[in-house]
């Protein structure tokens, strides 16, 4: 099941891409149904905090009627960068499951490692690789599109 849950996300991340948006997309499951789903906005709204996982906490909080997330799992198809990740801890996220790892961006495996810190209050368990390829490639045909147009 949650193979098809990252495959949401996956579809989710096509949108920004045809909005020349960096393709990154994620859902949001609780009690196994999907409660929030979206991708990066920050060109469309001007927003440089409209990220997936951003635009996805705000929906899944707005639905459930509260700021944390206790019971929800968050599936992203590129690992969170710093500012998605203390999200994710303050909305108490319980699982993260990350596609493709960002060796330059991320925030989660690498970078700050932000859950692996002592001011960390919260941390999601983390699961990556799962539909690594077809994130990857998805993001490689993004950014060679436009150093082609570039």
């Amino acid at each position: 099941m949650t193979n098809s849950f990252m495959k949401a996300a996956l579809d989710e991340a096509e949108l920004p891409a045809e909005r020349d948006e960096v393709p990154v997309g994620a859902v949001i499951v609780h009690q196994g149904e999907i409660i929030a789903r979206g991708g990066n906005r920050t060109l469309e709204l001007n927003d440089p905090s409209a990220h997936a996982e951003i635009v996805v906490i705000r929906e899944a909080c707005e639905k459930l009627g509260s700021q944390r997330l206790n019971n929800c799992d968050l599936y992203v198809t590129l690992e969170p960068c710093t500012m998605c990740a203390a999200l994710i801890s303050f909305a108490r996220i319980r699982r993260l499951y990350i596609a493709a790892e960002d060796v330059k961006g991320g925030g989660v495996l690498n970078g700050v490692a932000f859950y692996d810190q002592d001011t960390c209050h919260h941390a999601p368990d983390v699961y990556s690789g799962m539909q690594e390829t077809a994130a990857g490639e998805m993001l490689k045909r993004f950014f060679k599109s436009r150093r082609a147009e570039g």
